[in-house]
């Protein structure tokens, strides 16, 4: 991609929007160590002005089958076992509906054994998403440590992640809350999870979306990975660099290509539905992310937790994903996992 790197930095502006240099020693970080964007940025995340940029200045997408442009699917596997507070909320939302027997999949499945939890919901997922024609990716978690609470133990999994991988769709590693910035314990985490997992991780997703511009990119480089899908917004929706294609990321203070493709984050469940004032607007934002990402033959990323297909006070935010999964295949979207974006873009991506 050097072609396209040089192309950008012709362009000021359009090269530290893409390079994201505001990032680069910043202060301006949440409590969780993330950078603070400014509320002016925020009302322009929507429109992808480097992928703009590039597109009439010559680059050309090409997906199979003619596809004018993809979807990729993802679900951050933040738990498996429901915590006490959305048992209750669960619990609650089908007491009002008089939904006893969901009332016993939420409340009961301790006394029935863990293998009953509401959130070991993969083939559910799988299912819907298969009805389209589509493909997704899975990030598990194998850190050992996180700032709440116990989350699992991938070893238990290994039945579940042989499902996964025989179907088609993808395990990859959602990095540890403390292991963004520190290539040993992401190379670490990787490992344990391909041991269970029975082959090599390719994909990443970091736990919180903690990212540091640049090393994180560098230290999942080093650590081994193909892709991440970190890069976007965990309080909003948009394009965080200005791209809706996937990039080889580039160090300003090295002056060289990281090697490792960003698959860009676009829109996640929880920041949606956190800043919108109902459904309605929610699926409007959704839709007009899409349609963006498709006149520019590019690649929209939603992140969809497992826990929201096994929750009944989440009923909203599932029939928003089914009306995106329709919406997209009447498109003609190609809808698939990091893994395939990633395996396809090195092999067909032309400037």
């Amino acid at each position: 991609m050097r072609a396209m790197h040089e192309l950008l930095k012709q362009k000021a502006g359009i090269w530290d929007l893409f390079t994201r240099k505001e990032e680069y020693h910043s202060n301006k970080l949440d409590e969780h160590g993330r950078f603070l964007f400014a509320e002016e940025y925020m009302r322009n995340a929507s429109k992808p002005e480097v992928s703009r940029y590039l597109v009439e200045n010559g680059m050309e997408i090409e997906f199979p089958e003619n596809k004018t442009f993809a979807v990729c699917l993802t679900h951050d596997m933040d738990d498996i076992y429901p915590p006490l507070s959305h048992s209750l909320l669960s619990s609650s939302c089908c007491l009002k509906n008089l939904d006893f027997r969901g009332l016993a999949t939420q409340f009961l499945w301790k006394f029935r054994g863990s293998e009953y939890s509401p959130y070991l919901n993969f083939s559910k997922i799988m299912d819907l998403e298969e009805d389209f024609g589509a493909k997704s990716s899975f990030y598990f978690i194998a850190s050992r440590e996180d700032p709440n609470r116990f989350r699992y133990d991938i070893e238990d999994l290994e039945s579940r992640l042989g499902e996964i991988s025989d179907r088609g769709w993808e395990a990859g590693l959602h990095g540890g809350y403390y292991s963004y910035d520190s290539s040993e314990a992401i190379k670490n985490e990787k490992e344990r999870l391909e041991k269970v997992l029975g082959k090599k991780v390719l994909g990443f997703r970091n736990h919180y979306l903690r990212f540091k511009t640049p090393e994180t990119w560098e230290s999942l480089a080093e650590a081994g990975f193909s892709y991440d899908s970190t890069f976007g917004f965990s309080e909003s929706v948009g394009f965080r660099n200005g791209m809706c294609h996937p990039f080889r990321p580039y160090n300003v203070n090295k002056d060289r290509e990281i090697d490792i493709l960003e698959i860009p984050l676009t829109l996640m469940d929880v920041a949606l539905f956190k800043t919108s004032r109902s459904f309605e607007e929610a699926w409007r934002r959704t839709k007009d992310l899409i349609d963006t990402t498709a006149r520019l033959n590019g690649v929209i990323t939603l992140l969809w937790h497992n826990f929201v297909f096994g929750c009944n006070f989440r009923d909203d935010w599932i029939k928003l994903y089914e009306k995106a999964l329709h919406y997209c295949y009447d498109k003609g979207a190609w809808m698939t996992s990091g893994e395939e974006i990633y395996r396809w873009w090195g092999n067909e991506f032309r400037f």
